[in-house]
């Protein structure tokens, strides 16, 4: 039995991961992988998701330049969610978000004033990063 075939796969065959900041503990997003983007990122040592909008494997940074390298790869108790330990490099470290911050978990509930509200900055206009 393969390592892969520990992972309980969704019926979409994808497991939820959480890219997670090895230096800081920051988490920086939540995205998908299916059974050769897991078997990818273990094998470069570099993320690879799969991007369920495109419909196709997608190395991340791949248009951004924001690239992940990945330092560990953990499965959680229950094998169905996967934690990657990684460091955030590219032309501007620090950003994970398309829209140039450096968590995609940068709104935070205002919830007596009933609304989200941006508590990181943006690092770098998108328009820059996605020509």
């Amino acid at each position: 039995m393969s390592w892969l075939d520990e992972v309980r796969w969704d019926a979409q065959g994808l497991v939820p991961v959480v890219a997670q900041e090895r230096d800081s503990g920051d988490v920086l997003m939540v995205a998908w992988m299916n059974r050769e983007a897991l078997a990818k990122t273990a094998e470069l040592g570099r993320a690879v998701y799969w991007s369920r909008s495109r419909g196709r494997l997608w190395f991340k940074g791949e248009e951004s330049g924001h690239v992940q390298q990945v330092h560990e790869i953990r499965l959680d108790c229950d094998g169905d969610v996967v934690l990657l330990k990684v460091t955030q490099l590219g032309h501007e470290p620090g950003i994970a978000c398309h829209t140039g911050r450096h968590s995609c978990f940068f709104q935070r509930l205002d919830a007596a004033a009933g609304h989200w509200e941006a508590v990181e900055p943006v690092l770098k206009d998108p328009e820059a990063i996605y020509r």
